[in-house]
């Protein structure tokens, strides 16, 4: 089982000040949070989805997993009122003239299906221009269920909630992140506000943990792919875009869905050091430059390793890396496809550009092996998948 992550909390609490014009973040509270690491489970380009509210009165559910940061524009009102760039309830009112206020268990709540089911190590619940219409606090709880649950299915009394962030205040105009370290794997998420308010974006970042029963019954897949539990661990430079955009679903569409480094003005090269699902063999790759035009890679290289103690593929452990592609040259806005001409058995993978630029996407198709099916059936199980 993976080792738990802890990492230190921040807290923005109180409110923030009345937007008085100018640059709308230049107040906005904020922090780097370790987990950030990790990849987005909640992104929509893997199939997240907010499936249900019980209230989005002022703004829809959806602005939660919009990927760009949230807009504010001060003028912009319908017949509801200022329109927004987030998730925002009505006021909750008591039950009469005597008890007016909301009492301290009436809250609002909305349900967000995974793209990728997974270990949970952080959470970023983002009030970005919600000054004085915040939520007062927020909580979260994790469910594992199988399929494609209706809201009613998941809503029901037999389905086992766990509580990921417990109800903790937050601040307005902020981006309050909670550290998580449930070592479960879950497929849904609620996301309650205390007792009413506005959130603008949610994040959930952590670590893809597939069915190994659909990848078996794939055969043939693309090994290091978000989807599939792959992972880019580690990089020479993120200074544009991060390598985790290389292992996204899909043919990047815009240049900001691939990985670019700044210019060299050395004789070195860049580099991104990924982690396969488990212990496959590898029989053919691709290299994607699409949407890099003028700052593709000029040539790549691609290594594999098998890191048989489970390690990270660092450079310093015992094996060493085996070259399956020598360095290509690559050409821009293009798929380049290359079948191995062998099948090689490995853990991690390493593409190497040369001198920089970018690319776009790594695919790398092949299938478990025996040890890596069982390893991945293995922690599926632990993590009650």
């Amino acid at each position: 089982m993976t080792a738990q992550h802890h990492f230190p909390p921040a807290r923005f609490t109180g409110d923030a000040k009345p937007y008085v014009g100018g640059d709308p973040y230049a107040d906005y509270r904020t922090a780097d949070f370790p987990f950030t690491q990790y990849a987005d489970l909640a992104d929509r380009r893997l199939g997240a989805g907010v499936i249900a509210a019980n209230d989005e009165f002022f703004a829809h559910r959806e602005n939660l997993l919009v990927p760009e940061r949230a807009e504010f524009d001060p003028e912009h009102f319908g017949h509801k009122g200022k329109v927004m760039d987030g998730w925002e309830t009505r006021r909750r009112r008591g039950a009469s003239a005597d008890h007016p206020w909301p009492t301290a268990e009436d809250h609002d709540w909305a349900l967000i299906r995974l793209g990728a089911p997974g270990v949970i190590r952080g959470i970023v619940v983002d009030t970005a221009h919600f000054r004085g219409n915040y939520p007062q606090a927020v909580s979260v709880e994790g469910a594992c269920v199988a399929g494609s649950p209706s809201p009613e299915d998941l809503l029901a009394d037999d389905v086992k909630w766990t509580t990921l962030v417990p109800r903790t205040p937050v601040g307005g105009h902020a981006a309050n992140g909670f550290a998580v370290s449930v070592e479960q794997r879950f497929t849904h998420l609620r996301l309650n506000q205390h007792p009413d308010g506005g959130v603008a974006r949610l994040r959930v970042h952590g670590e893809v943990v597939p069915d190994p029963a659909w990848l078996a019954a794939l055969g043939t897949f693309d090994v290091v792919a978000l989807e599939n539990g792959g992972r880019a661990e580690d990089a020479s430079n993120l200074f544009y875009s991060p390598a985790t955009n290389t292992i996204q679903p899909g043919r990047a569409r815009v240049m900001h869905e691939c990985w670019e480094t700044r210019r060299r003005r050395d004789q070195g090269n860049d580099w991104i050091r990924y982690r396969l699902a488990a212990q496959c063999e590898i029989r053919a790759l691709e290299i994607d430059t699409a949407y890099l035009k003028g700052n593709a890679a000029g040539w790549a290289t691609v290594s594999v390793k098998d890191a048989k103690d489970g390690g990270d593929g660092g450079d310093g452990e015992d094996g060493g890396w085996t070259e399956v592609l020598p360095r290509t040259r690559l050409q821009p806005d293009t798929n380049h496809r290359f079948v191995l001409t062998a099948p090689v058995v490995a853990t991690h993978a390493r593409v190497d550009i040369y001198p920089d630029g970018g690319i776009s996407r790594l695919r790398l198709f092949g299938s478990l092996t025996e040890q890596g099916s069982l390893d991945l059936s293995t922690r599926h199980q632990e993590l009650g998948g």
